[in-house]
């Protein structure tokens, strides 16, 4: 055999052992960023204001429509047991963006800083937009923020995110045409909203700078959190929508609030005619929404490499003229925002990601708002932090339920009314009201797997399980120096 024809035959082995094994070494991980783009995924997360778990038609709104909401879980995944991360704005928040439970992340409470903003995440809090960041991530915040006053060390863009446009504040973020917006660090007046003027309906401008954020970022992965001040109150809608809704969820019963004076668009909300229909016509709006942020993602052929996960921060509200018993709002669930019975805190989820999450499937995978870090850590192929107490649903997103792991327990601490806490653990679900308030405070205890509704107390039935559910409630929190929690008050259960 000639030299030539032997080292051609040794080259083509040589070059058939090295495709075997890096055949055999590839990461067959669904979640590999495509070969065509070599991209990591894009990663879209869609959070609503106090929108209820029955406002959405697929979990069972009959007196409006949702047709985008609805067509993303027929694309997708909808998830009957997911959970925010408190009952009310910033603490939910917290949990969201630190992986970490009530009971040991930074914001625990709506803490005001006048005279604009809430307080601010410490600046070594390590949040998800730092994470998604560090490997590569473009990030964008839009909507409301509620972490840290502006220049704060908790404002966004010193918390992960490249930019972020919208209401710094949550109280500010309850007028729907208010006098500014914050792009960064610079304040943006709104000058057609002037005095009474209601010439820039806020939630249109700020929905227009996500879809701005996504074009720009098409060619890189991004990472955009839209985080929606709708629907909660003042109810609000431009006049050609409200009055398509006009006369159809009657009686209406006229909200009176405020339209002049000092505290006029700085929190407390406007009057409103027709709340029910106001209701209706946000919920329509944040719809539309969600399906021009779908069509954008298809017409820029992003489809197959992004995915959209929509939820709400709580439970529905009862504030500036909202009805959620009229419509329904927290299905059988009891409770509404502020409680931590089901109706407080269990919230719809739903997720969309073709060629990774089977169309119209559904879960009863049992998660919270601070499992969501280390899922978007796993979607992106980067480590989770360990000192957080989140745990990734990936696996049930794929499919992959044999590899998909379980909480001990899921815990909740609310700050106001007397002191609040809650326990999930398995299909028992402990709650105890009025912890500060000495000899007032005994765990009821529910079985959710017969009682969804929460409405059989069996805790004199189980003195086994409320045993189990007392330790929890002691152990599962650490103190907090800001947020604090009379610890001997709540020991003490009865």
């Amino acid at each position: 055999m000639r030299m030539y024809q032997f080292k051609n035959i040794l080259f083509l082995l040589i070059t058939l052992l090295l495709y075997c094994c890096n055949s055999s070494n590839k990461n067959v991980n669904p979640v590999t960023p495509n070969s065509k783009t070599e991209k990591k995924p894009n990663i879209i997360y869609i959070l609503a204001d106090d929108l209820g778990y029955g406002d959405v038609g697929v979990y069972g709104q009959t007196k409006f429509n949702t047709p985008n909401i609805d067509k993303l879980a027929q694309n997708g995944m909808l998830f009957t047991q997911h959970y925010s991360g408190s009952t009310v704005c910033a603490p939910s928040r917290s949990a969201l963006m630190t992986g970490m439970h009530t009971g040991h992340t930074a914001i625990r409470g709506n803490k005001e800083i006048k005279p604009e903003g809430q307080h601010p995440i410490p600046d070594q809090t390590f949040t998800i937009a730092e994470q998604l960041k560090e490997v590569g991530y473009k990030t964008g915040a839009f909507g409301k923020w509620g972490l840290g006053f502006p220049k704060s060390e908790g404002d966004p863009t010193l918390q992960g995110f490249d930019t972020f446009f919208g209401y710094n504040c949550q109280r500010l973020g309850h007028h729907y045409y208010p006098h500014h917006l914050w792009h960064n660090n610079d304040s943006i007046v709104l000058q057609k909203n002037k005095g009474h003027l209601k010439g820039t309906y806020a939630p249109k401008l700020i929905h227009e700078k996500t879809i701005e954020f996504i074009e720009k970022n098409k060619d890189t992965s991004f990472f955009a959190y839209v985080a929606s001040v709708i629907p909660h109150a003042e109810l609000a809608a431009p006049e050609n929508i409200l009055k398509a809704h006009s006369g159809k969820y009657n009686p209406e019963t006229p909200y009176i609030g405020t339209d002049d004076g000092p505290k006029y668009r700085q929190g407390a909300y406007e009057s409103q005619k027709e709340p029910h229909a106001a209701f209706a016509a946000m919920v329509e709006i944040l719809d539309n929404q969600v399906g021009e942020i779908v069509n954008k993602i298809k017409e820029l052929g992003l489809e197959d490499n992004t995915i959209i996960i929509f939820t709400s921060d709580n439970g529905p509200h009862k504030e500036g003229g909202a009805d959620p018993e009229y419509f329904n709002s927290n299905g059988e669930l009891r409770g509404f925002k502020r409680d931590l019975y089901e109706g407080g805190i269990r919230v719809p989820m739903i997720a969309s990601w073709p060629g990774k999450i089977q169309p119209g499937t559904k879960t009863n995978h049992i998660s919270a708002f601070w499992d969501v870090f280390p899922t978007l850590s796993d979607i992106a192929e980067t480590n989770t932090p360990d000192n957080i107490d989140g745990i990734s649903f990936l696996p049930t997103l794929i499919g992959d339920t044999n590899s998909q792991k379980n909480h001990d327990y899921l815990y909740w601490e609310f700050h106001e009314r007397g002191g609040r806490q809650a326990v999930r653990k398995g299909n028992w679900k402990a709650v105890k009201y009025n912890v500060l308030k000495k000899g007032e405070s005994k765990i009821q205890l529910y079985d959710l797997s017969t009682d969804i509704g929460e409405k059989h107390n069996i805790a004199a039935q189980h003195p086994e399980i409320v045993k189990e559910m007392e330790q929890i409630l002691k152990e599962a929190r650490t103190n907090s120096d800001v947020f604090t929690f009379n610890q001997t008050a709540f020991l003490n259960v009865k």
